[in-house]
């Protein structure tokens, strides 16, 4: 009896161990052959969660010019010499409207070093110098081509679950953050396997939120998403401040003055004075250069590559003929260049008042209050730097430094200006002066063949 329960007893365990061994073997063989199950450190999936969870620089780049690096609060910079420390996003900002309220676009801006820079993979590198900054910027692909996938967001938390070569579960890891999980993907071996705890839940850029539960859903989920949307990986800060459609609508409603026009860092701008740029439904715009003469040209508004571009074409005048970028509109102003800088027009809207306002008393009311900036529309124009005040029926011809160079006195008849008793800087104004154009902010006056443009300058 005892015998036969000793076999009995021996029996009994053998089966248990190798039932044991063979559920071991069958779970290894399901995790080795099913893909769903498991990933490695170099598969394609694993790459695309890597790309997704990347430190994105791109929201700086008002201040770095680099979208694979963002520099850590706190810093210091200078811009157009006001000293300025960002704390936060918010005070980027602040940079955004210093820059923006520059009339002729000469961005200066200066960071204080040393700082400290966050790399993609959330490393930090302190930087000592512009050179050794600019080094490293030059290292990274701009325009949306580089590699990390802003479109979608994992939603935390995650569980990541690991395995020996063997198959062998080895620990799981919860992750809550994107830092966490690309420390996590940098902290595995060749050989790890690791495996995911679905449902997993992504949220795209539009707000709307997906769940994906295997690893191809997951795969295919993040690849919809990384040509889905603008990834704003350049240096225009404004770009995100219009479309195409207001881009048109804007256009439309009102003629815009050349302020600026520069080609291959050629400043054309006095060549270009006081061309006003009429764009029509038609596709048509029109202008009229310094002599008079209509020039007729062509314009469009595309997107391309997720940014607003403008195309305008004119048989006789070429400056204007490139495919510009829209960099900035405000309720004044388009700023166009291309991504060299060496080209650029600054348009100001020019939207003409009504005959009726162009009368008499209008003129008389206007030019009064408020003191106006002149131009003959000449290259070599001494006027540019002069202030004229024309308050109480007199003139005070200003310079920079608020002297007075010249002094006198005007009338009005009609649409009829008359400058009189000015001696020194203004002398060669004396005289009758028709009103050809008005608005709130601009006079253009002619006399024969000379032309003098006064425009508000009340600051």
């Amino acid at each position: 009896m005892k015998k036969f329960f000793n076999y009995a007893m021996y029996t009994i365990l053998l089966v248990t161990a190798l039932n044991f061994t063979s559920c071991q073997v069958e779970e290894a063989f399901e995790l080795q052959e099913n893909e769903e199950q498991t990933l490695n450190a170099n598969s394609a999936t694993t790459q695309l969660m890597l790309n997704t969870v990347s430190n994105d620089g791109s929201f700086d780049n008002i201040v770095d010019g680099s979208s694979c690096f963002d520099i850590r609060f706190p810093y210091q910079v200078e811009v157009n010499g006001i000293a300025l420390t960002i704390n936060s996003e918010a005070d980027l900002k602040v940079i955004e409207e210093i820059l923006d309220n520059i009339e002729y676009d000469d961005d200066i801006l200066d960071i204080i070093f040393p700082i400290t820079i966050t790399m993609a993979d959330y490393t930090e590198v302190t930087v000592d110098g512009i050179v050794d900054l600019k080094e490293i910027a030059e290292q990274c692909i701009e325009g949306g081509a580089d590699e990390d996938i802003e479109c979608i967001d994992v939603v935390y938390p995650v569980t990541f679950f690991t395995y020996n070569p063997n198959f062998q579960q080895t620990g799981s890891v919860e992750v809550t953050s994107d830092k966490e999980m690309r420390r996590f993907f940098a902290g595995l071996s060749l050989t790890d396997l690791i495996s995911i705890d679905f449902p997993v839940t992504f949220e795209k850029y539009d707000g709307t939120k997906i769940t994906v539960n295997t690893n191809q859903e997951l795969a295919e989920a993040i690849e919809r998403a990384k040509e889905a949307c603008d990834e704003d990986d350049d240096n225009d800060h404004n770009d995100d401040d219009f479309t195409k459609e207001r881009l048109d609508a804007i256009l439309l409603e009102c003629p815009w003055l050349v302020k600026e026009l520069k080609r291959n860092n050629q400043n054309n701008s006095d060549q270009y004075a006081d061309y006003i740029l009429n764009f029509k439904e038609d596709g048509t715009v029109i202008t009229r250069d310094s002599e008079g003469n209509m020039l007729t040209g062509e314009w469009e508004t595309i997107v391309s590559d997720y940014r607003v571009k403008l195309n305008l074409s004119f048989e006789l005048a070429e400056d204007f003929n490139l495919e510009w970028l829209v960099y900035e509109i405000d309720a004044d102003r388009i700023k166009l260049h291309v991504s060299s800088n060496s080209d650029k027009i600054i348009l100001k809207r020019y939207c003409e008042e009504p005959e009726t306002m162009c009368g008499e008393e209008f003129i008389k009311t206007k030019l009064s209050d408020c003191v106006w900036a002149a131009s003959n529309g000449e290259s070599d124009s001494f006027l540019e730097n002069l202030r004229i005040d024309f308050s109480n029926m007199n003139i005070h011809v200003r310079n920079p430094n608020g002297t007075v160079v010249d002094e006198g006195n005007w009338e009005i008849s009609g649409t009829t200006l008359t400058f009189n008793d000015l001696s020194q800087e203004m002398e060669n104004y004396i005289g009758d002066w028709q009103v050809i154009q008005c608005s709130e902010e601009r006079f253009k006056l002619q006399r024969l063949d000379d032309y003098l443009v006064i425009e508000k300058d009340c600051e």
